[in-house]
């Protein structure tokens, strides 16, 4: 969990709707089960896809690590992701996001990219996240990456498109602050 200082230092990862509203918790399930994993002593890698979107084109994946990544991936792309970490030793013990940039072709190996991540063990001294010099520099690259005209993740709402809101034109869930969340029940 960020500290007030780090969610002011970076509003445009630490204000984005899924992060501000956590609808039922899922956040805090999520980091509930990539601690248990990381107890387990299994060899492992937590990917953390950014804004799921069946309709953004493949991409190339960019992958970062810090929670500082904001943007969109198809789920097509993420589980070509998770098939190719199967196989991809540089990878195992490390904790990195992932979103894509369309019309970029592929690379055929992200070996070299894994391989200069931070293992989480690596990472554990310093509060498990990255040094707030790396910190900085991942999110001033990652903000410019930002689908849309705007720039600016935290003035989403919810069910909000980038599109939507450098148009103007309120998400499916209504204005920022007023989200309706559809409730689910089984």
């Amino acid at each position: 969990q960020w500290s007030e200082e780090k969610k002011l230092a970076y509003p445009g990862a630490a204000d984005i709707p899924i992060v501000r509203l956590n609808p039922f918790g899922i956040l805090d399930q999520k980091r509930e089960s990539e601690n248990a994993l990381r107890k387990t002593g299994c060899k492992y890698t937590i990917l953390r896809p950014t804004g799921l979107n069946d309709n953004w084109p493949p991409g190339r994946p960019l992958i970062s690590q810090g929670d500082m990544a904001v943007g969109r991936i198809s789920r097509d792309d993420v589980a070509e992701l998770l098939c190719a970490l199967v196989a991809e030793p540089t990878a195992a013990g490390k904790t990195v996001e992932a979103m894509a940039i369309p019309g970029y072709p592929k690379l055929r190996s992200l070996s070299a990219v894994y391989s200069k991540c931070s293992t989480d063990e690596e990472l554990a001294d310093n509060g498990g996240t990255l040094s707030e010099t790396e910190l900085q520099r991942q999110y001033a690259l990652l903000q410019q990456l930002l689908p849309g005209e705007t720039g600016d993740a935290a003035a989403l709402a919810m069910g909000q498109t980038y599109e939507q809101l450098d148009a103007g034109v309120q998400g499916r869930l209504g204005a920022r602050g007023e989200e309706r969340a559809p409730i689910v029940r089984e």
